[in-house]
């Protein structure tokens, strides 16, 4: 009776699901090579100006970050550089299928069996994965003797995982083509990781590149006989089908071929030779009796076990509608013995998403090896993402790596001249410039300096622990140590190794816990936001939950709509200043978000999917209703409430706006756009009002000083804007704005709440809790657009006089109290009615529109600055006075919705009748 051991070699063990694949044991390699360049006087069939290759590319290359599985090398960024040269940097690994080709050794496929008697099937099985050798082992029982029976599949086991990352790259609609001993790596556990796999993706197929993709001996038969064929934009042409999945399977054959026999074939033949040689396959009946009869390698190969022998077979098929694709031949009888020993790879569920992101969860085998402490190398347990993020600031410089191995090569202009020129512009007598062949050296980028950089960070700021916070306060809870950071300046913080280190880590850990955390998020998105989680907290910021995924794939992005002519128009207006915007990824992953937006939202004229989901979220929170086919209203509405918040905190520049007609338009570039939303989003949909006041100050001499057209002119130049300071001067305007006083009609509806919380929200103005306040007797009414622009001062509500009263209403209107807080006034009421005994309308103003001179001038004066709210019984009144005020250049003048009438009811503000 035969039984499996339970306790399978290292190698044949499955990988454990990755949560986002540490740095580990491996390293970090770049490598660089040349996009085509394209002629300058030549425009596409667009009639625009051709898109760079390194563009395309640059575009087509961000899909590859995101394939990640045990067998691939994570790809992690591109640059471009000059003369439309590419550094890719990815994971790395020193060791390769090269090196054990190099060694001119077959890997030996036999069976043997070994008594009980002699050794220890496990001793025996240990010393041979010690020399790198896979073992399997079955038990028998004969007699009284147990026989171990061994089984050294490593050809199979290296073809099994090569197929499983052919496999996983194919679901993907990306095919390798570039398969090659030296890209198939091995990790320190002699697992396969395929390196290169995305080059001929993003380089559309070889079509924007002046090398072939592969090489010579290992591509398929198809792929020699279709031969190179470029397409370019500005001249016409058929394009043949790209290669399919079946090549991979051909190179990988003679890759197995070359293991096999220990030796790499064509070696003798020049490259025109092998091509032919290769062509000429088709014409036998055993391809593989052939290639080892070439290469006097018959015997070798004879002796191959039947399942290597039929693995080759298969491989080294000629016709590829005969030859399986990578998932058949997975499947296929011939790695039965080896298929049960791997655990299938799940991808781990998405922070958005309605799976359970916890459960393909599992703890070591042995529990002790959470207790182990190896090395103490806490940034190995770092994703490799935030490993070359830390590295970048530390110092890393891809293109002074390569320039110190030699790859890249400076060569003196003269040398680069042509021995002729013709009249015409053709040149005659330079060779090919070597430079723009690929170059297939990987340059390790080493971690000492980083390493050396966090030396001092101790091991307890890789596992920060999560407290619950009940204060409103904002905090941080990122070490002590980095106090003296925190106080520095955004654009030092951004650049600070350890600092940065701490945030990532503080927010990585907070993501994971989203939405369970949403509060501490918003806390320490108050202190800063790390770059590198940038797009994923401000997803959470938004509250975007969810099976987001299932939700985008389930619209219909493909069928035209009249919308379509429109979107085509907008997106090459949109920032093309950004490499990846500018580039037809760009374009197409921009068309199909706002096509998906449109077409969910049919009652509206205007991502991929977290980008569609933080839209959605988004546009309705500070956009609503922006998009309807008729928004002149909202529009107009929106753009009176901005000119309130002029006067309210800057009235002598609102007069002088107002004199000369300017309404100040201003598009800030996209890397100056990212502060200012991680603070945009901490806010509510009031929020955008105190960033254009704050823009507006910060230009405030030069738009005083100047006239319509100069104001013109000063914003269509893109002045230079101090974005920290707008930012911090954006959140005091709107912790001095009343809650109310940018109150909009068209705004987006309050969330419905319960009659318990219905009270007026104690939380602060700028928090995750900072909302919309529900609906009351005493909050705003809405009036017509017409009295809206009529009003320069804005209207605050009973509620917000309250609460700057620093009172509280208790029951149902009872008696007022006093807040036990004490502090100054915030706040000076004038009733300005006729009967009044504080200033009456119709005494309060000289002929010239002057104060007129009693006792209340002087308390007026002393509360400028201060809020002053304007309380009357006729509205017209109301805003005449407030206007007048703005005028004199008072601030934070505004106006008592309702008038007296709407607070009398709470028994506040009480004013006893005039005596007679």
């Amino acid at each position: 009776m035969k039984c499996r051991n339970r306790q399978q070699p290292d190698h044949l063990r499955g990988p454990k699901t990755p949560k986002m694949f540490p740095l580990k044991d491996a390293e970090m390699g770049a490598f660089t090579f040349f996009a085509s360049s394209l002629p300058h006087d030549v425009c596409g069939s667009n009639g625009l100006p051709l898109t760079p290759n390194s563009i395309k590319i640059l575009g087509r290359f961000q899909i590859l970050k995101t394939i990640t599985h045990p067998r691939l090398c994570q790809y992690v960024d591109i640059s471009r550089g000059k003369h439309e040269r590419l550094v890719v940097v990815a994971e790395h690994c020193e060791r390769s299928l090269e090196d054990l080709l190099r060694e001119r050794k077959p890997v030996r496929v036999k069976q043997d069996t070994v008594n009980s008697g002699t050794n220890s099937g496990r001793e025996i099985g240990k010393m041979m994965r010690k020399m790198g050798i896979s073992v399997r082992f079955d038990i028998e029982r004969i007699g009284q003797d147990l026989k171990f029976v061994f089984v050294y599949s490593a050809v199979l086991c290296i073809a099994y995982e090569v197929l499983e990352g052919l496999q996983y790259l194919n679901k993907h609609g990306i095919v390798h083509r570039a398969l090659s001993p030296h890209n198939i790596l091995l990790d320190r556990k002699g697992h396969i990781k395929l390196a290169k796999f995305g080059l001929y993706h993003m380089t559309a197929h070889g079509d924007d590149v002046d090398f072939p993709i592969g090489y010579p001996s290992y591509l398929a038969p198809e792929v020699i006989a279709q031969g190179i064929f470029k397409t370019t934009d500005h001249v016409p042409c058929e394009k043949p089908l790209p290669s399919g999945p079946k090549s991979d399977v051909w190179s990988l054959g003679i890759i197995l071929f070359e293991l096999c026999v220990g030796r790499k074939l064509f070696q003798s033949l020049d490259i025109s030779e092998r091509l032919k040689f290769l062509l000429t396959l088709g014409c036998v009946d055993d391809t593989m009796i052939v290639l080892a009869e070439e290469h006097g390698c018959l015997d070798i190969i004879k002796e191959l076990p039947e399942n290597v022998i039929n693995v080759l077979k298969k491989c080294l098929t000629f016709h590829p509608s005969k030859r399986p694709t990578p998932d058949e031949l997975m499947k296929d009888q011939v790695f039965s013995e080896v298929s049960p020993l791997y655990t299938p790879f799940v991808k781990p569920a998405s922070l958005f998403s309605s799976s359970l992101r916890c459960a393909d969860l599992t703890l070591p085998e042995d529990i002790s090896d959470l207790c182990k402490d190896i090395d103490n190398d806490y940034l190995a347990e770092r994703s490799i993402e935030e490993v070359y993020y830390l590295w970048c600031l530390a110092g890393g410089d891809l293109e002074k790596e390569l320039i110190n191995k030699e790859i890249i090569r400076s060569k003196p202009p003269i040398c680069t001249l042509p021995n002729f020129l013709f009249e015409d512009g053709e040149s005659f007598g330079q060779g090919r410039d070597r430079s723009s062949l690929l170059d297939d050296t990987t340059v390790t980028l080493s971690l000492c300096q980083l390493r050396n950089r966090l030396k001092d960070v101790g091991g307890e700021a890789f596992y920060p622990l999560l407290e619950d916070d009940q204060s409103n306060l904002p905090h941080s809870n990122s070490s002590n140590e980095l106090s003296a950071a925190a106080a520095l300046p955004l654009i030092i913080r951004e650049r600070d190794t350890e600092y940065q280190l701490n945030r990532i880590i503080l927010f990585d850990r907070l993501l994971k816990a989203y939405p369970y955390k949403k509060n501490q998020i918003w806390k320490e998105a108050r202190v800063d936001i790390p770059p590198l989680m940038r797009g994923l907290t401000w997803a959470a910021l938004l509250g975007v939950e969810g099976a987001i995924h299932a939700k985008y794939d389930a619209i219909d992005k493909d069928t035209p709509i009249p919308t379509d002519r429109q979107i085509e128009v907008d997106i090459p207006r949109c920032h093309q200043y950004d490499e990846l915007l500018s580039s037809p990824e760009g374009h197409a992953k921009f068309r199909r978000v706002l096509k998906a937006w449109v077409v969910s939202h049919p009652d509206l004229v205007y991502w991929q999917a977290l980008a569609y989901a933080c839209m959605s979220a988004f546009i309705p929170k500070y956009l609503y209703n922006f998009f309807l086919k008729d928004n002149s209203h909202v529009i107009q509405e929106y753009l009176t409430v901005f000119s309130q918040m002029i006067a309210f905190h800057d009235p002598e520049l609102s007069n002088h706006l107002n004199e000369i007609g300017f309404i100040p338009d201003y598009v800030f570039p996209l890397h100056k756009i990212f502060h200012l939303w991680d603070t945009l989003l901490l806010g509510n949909s009031s929020f955008p009002f105190c960033i254009g006041v704050a823009i507006l100050q910060q230009l405030r001499d030069r738009l005083l000083a100047n006239g319509f057209n100069e104001c013109i002119l000063l914003f269509s130049d893109l002045p230079e804007i101090d974005i920290e300071r707008c930012v911090r001067e954006s959140v005091n305007l709107f912790c001095w704005t009343p809650k109310s006083a940018t109150y909009r009609q068209h705004a987006q509806p309050p969330r419905p709440t319960s009659e318990s919380t219905a009270v007026r929200s104690s939380a602060p103005y700028f928090s995750a809790e900072c909302t919309d306040p529900p609906k009351t007797d005493l909050s705003r009414e809405s009036i017509p657009l017409s009295d809206l622009k009529s009003e320069v001062s804005p209207r605050i509500s009973a509620e917000d006089l309250i609460d700057l009263c620093e009172l509280t209403v208790t029951g149902h209107f009872k008696t007022p109290t006093k807040k036990t807080k004490s502090s100054k006034p915030k706040l000076l009421v004038v009733d300005i009615r006729n009967s009044s005994i504080n200033i009456p309308f119709s005494a309060a103003f000289t002929a010239e529109g002057e104060l007129s001179q009693g006792p209340y001038t002087t308390m007026l004066h002393s509360f400028k600055g201060k809020v002053i709210v304007i309380v009357g019984h006729v509205a017209k009144q109301t805003a005449e006075f407030a206007a007048h005020l703005v005028k004199m250049k008072y601030p934070r003048v505004c106006i008592l919705d309702g008038g007296i009438n709407k607070i009398r009811p709470t028994g506040l503000l009480t004013v006893p009748s005039p005596q007679i």
